[in-house]
Order: structure tokens, then sequence, then C-alpha cells
């Protein structure tokens, strides 16, 4: 028992390296995640989880494609496929800090890029499935959670401190209120658009909360910056007079 529990805390603490959390399901989520990376076989890599995460946009894409040439039902598929998802893109990199073996920037800027065409993929798959003017709001969505993903990187560069989050909402509270709108339209038909487009409008809210932080971080960086020049300048004179 006393050896389960050191192992989970030191889980917790090596997939928290390099990453700071601020979703309403944090709690819960780092234990799982804490949890799994430990039942991971040796022969799997983070690289084979991304892969896998990957698949798991996949189906939910294809989902909206089976949904609407096949059968509405076809959408529950989906659902599958954001808890494929989750699995792979929480797991892949958390698993190398567990292994002691982080590619920082390698899966950085991996991760960063599976997740864009995974988004545009799904935009994709939903202005196949909507109708008419609706399909704008695909469209939206992939921009708005692009936004998102840019501020991230930003508050990274600026901060030094890379979070995936927008406040109390990150990627798995993004995959749930997805999956709640999926399910609604299996049984509501034509609630998917107008849940969709209040989705956007919620996502541009917080785009803009947290952009108006950002700039309050990069006004704040800016000024440190400018002190320490000139505090070196001044230890410079002093040292020359």
């Amino acid at each position: 028992m006393k050896n389960s529990k050191r192992s989970m805390a030191k889980s917790l603490r090596l997939i928290a390296t390099d990453r700071q959390r601020t979703n309403a399901l944090r709690v819960w989520e780092q234990k799982t995640i804490a949890y799994l990376v430990q039942k991971v076989p040796a022969w799997l890599s983070s690289d084979g989880l991304t892969a896998i995460g990957f698949f798991g946009n996949l189906m939910v894409a294809s989902s909206f494609v089976m949904g609407a040439y096949l059968n509405h039902y076809w959408l529950l598929l989906s659902l599958l496929g954001f808890a494929i998802n989750w699995l792979g893109d929480s797991l892949d990199g958390r698993l190398a800090y567990y292994r002691n073996k982080p590619r920082k920037w390698y899966g950085f800027s991996l991760d960063v890029t599976v997740d864009w065409i995974g988004t545009i993929l799904i935009g994709l798959g939903f202005s196949i499935f909507v109708p008419g003017l609706w399909k704008y709001a695909g469209f939206m969505f992939v921009v708005l959670y692009g936004w998102e993903m840019i501020t991230a990187q930003l508050r990274y560069k600026i901060g030094g401190q890379y979070s995936i989050d927008s406040g109390i909402f990150g990627p798995t509270e993004v995959r749930l209120l997805l999956g709640t709108i999926i399910t609604f339209e299996v049984f509501v038909p034509g609630s998917i658009q107008f849940l969709a487009t209040a989705a956007c409008f919620f996502l541009l809210i917080s785009n803009i909360v947290e952009g108006k932080r950002l700039l309050l971080l990069a006004d704040e960086q800016d000024k440190a910056d400018r002190l320490a020049k000139e505090t070196e300048r001044e230890t410079l004179r002093k040292e020359n007079a």
C-alpha cells in the first residue's frame, strides 16, 4: 500500500514537469494520467500514443461523415473517438517525462501540429454533416480553437510556463462539451447547429478574456526586461566609474 502511494506521488510529480494545469477537471485528470502512465507497456512509445490520439480525432471526423451519408447514430462513434483521443493526447508527453526520456521541443512541436491537423479534420467533418450556412460554425470552431492554441504558445514564450488550458477550460472540457453536443444531435436532430454556434460564442468570449490576460502578462514582462536592462547599465556605469 505504501509502495503504491509512493509510486503515485512520484508519477504525479513527474507528469507535472514543465506544465501548469488550470482546467476544472485537473485534479481528477492528473491522478488518472499518473495512474495510467505506470500501466503503459514498455513497447508503446510516446510517438505511438500520439498516433493513437490522432486516430481518435479521425474517428470523430469520420463519425460526422458516416452520420451524414449512412445513419444518424454513427455520430455516437465520436464519443469513442474523443475517449481514444484523450488517452493518446494526454499520455504521450507525460509518458516521456515519467520514463525520464523527454524530448521537450520535439514533443511540443509534434503535439501542436497533430492537434491542429485533428482539429481541422473535425471541423471539416462537421461542415460535411450540417446543411447550408451552418457549415460556417465548423469553420469558426477551427478558427477559435486555433486562436486558443496560439494564445497558449504565446503564453509559453512570454511567461516560460506551458499551459494547454484557457482558465478552467482545457482540451478535456472541450471534448466533453463536443461529445454532449453530438449526443444531443443524435436524439434531437438539428440541435447541433444551435449548440455548436453557442459553443463557438463561448470559445470567443474565453479567447477574448485569455487574450487580455496575455497582453497584461506581456506588458509585465516588458517592464521587467526594461528594469533588468537599466539595472545592468547602472551596474556597468558604476564599475567603469
